[in-house]
């Protein structure tokens, strides 16, 4: 009887070892995140303010002239400008044919062919950025070729790449939600009558806005800071922000690039946050709906 009890107790000490192990696990996980992701942009917002012109002695009399420089740089507001065009362009045509090619990937019977065209969608996300890169830029080439222009690449080229490689997250992020939602809600507004078309307006895209929300979001930034695939497909005359940041640190980088760096982290950051806050509202409705 007392081996059994040893046995028992030692069984207990070990569980409340294992649970004590797991317990450590998130703070010690959080602790490397921000060590290793959230410590550098700390040092940059930092330096953002640094009184004088160094990248490595910081003088605390803080200082906003570096924020005043990047506004007085017409280089890089027409940089800014330029991506937030092409981010926006290719994040919203992105999201309306991404969308609309998950809607028919939910409503596809065949399950083979449904695999396959998932297959062949998942290639520009799983192929790697200068493979990409490099084929766009000789099918731009080819075109070009074809029709007598050696100026070809450009913005519209730009948006070609961007929206392709954008595609595959925003179908990723929307058709699981798709098939979450119940397909009867669909039929029971057909029968109260609306048309397919309106019943998947005020039915099936409202349950799916968070997701559409969420996959449009992701487009934008990686349109956004999107360098290999844009460094092929560029035209003469037309650079993006990460163009402009990578000749940038050919010669000794300014303060100047930590205070652009420092506004687009926290824009990111606020879009984040209300996203996150605009997905959790949606996701307690739609919890709210089903029961």
């Amino acid at each position: 009887m007392s081996i059994k009890r040893q046995e028992t107790r030692d069984k207990k000490q070990e569980t409340r070892n294992i649970k004590w192990f797991l317990n450590k696990i998130p703070p010690v996980y959080v602790a490397i995140v921000f060590l290793f992701l959230y410590a550098p942009m700390l040092v940059m917002v930092v330096f953002s303010f640094n009184g004088q012109n160094s990248t490595a002695i910081m003088d605390w009399s803080l200082s906003t002239r570096w924020y005043v420089e990047f506004f007085n740089n017409r280089e890089l507001i027409d940089a800014v400008i330029n991506t937030l065009v092409l981010a926006l362009s290719a994040s919203a045509i992105a999201t309306v044919i991404g969308t609309a090619a998950a809607v028919a990937l939910d409503a596809w019977k065949k399950n083979l062919t449904r695999g396959a065209i998932m297959a062949v969608t998942d290639i520009p996300m799983m192929a790697p950025d200068i493979v990409t890169g490099i084929s766009m830029m000789l099918l731009f080439v080819f075109l070009g070729a074809l029709l007598g222009r050696q100026d070809i690449q450009g913005f519209p080229t730009l948006l070609i790449a961007h929206v392709t490689f954008c595609l595959p997250y925003v179908i990723l992020s929307v058709l699981p939600r798709l098939r979450q939602t119940d397909r009867h809600l669909s039929e029971a507004a057909q029968d109260l009558g609306c048309t397919p078309f309106q019943a998947f307006i005020k039915v099936v895209l409202p349950n799916a806005f968070s997701a559409i929300l969420t996959g449009a979001l992701m487009a934008f930034t990686l349109s956004l800071d999107d360098f290999v695939i844009s460094h092929f497909t560029k035209g003469v005359g037309f650079n993006t922000l990460p163009m402009v940041i990578y000749n940038a640190t050919k010669k000794p980088v300014r303060p100047t690039i930590f205070a652009l760096s420092t506004l687009i982290f926290v824009g990111i950051f606020v879009l984040l946050l209300l996203i996150n806050a605009a997905q959790a509202k949606s996701d307690k409705k739609h919890q709210g709906a089903k029961k």
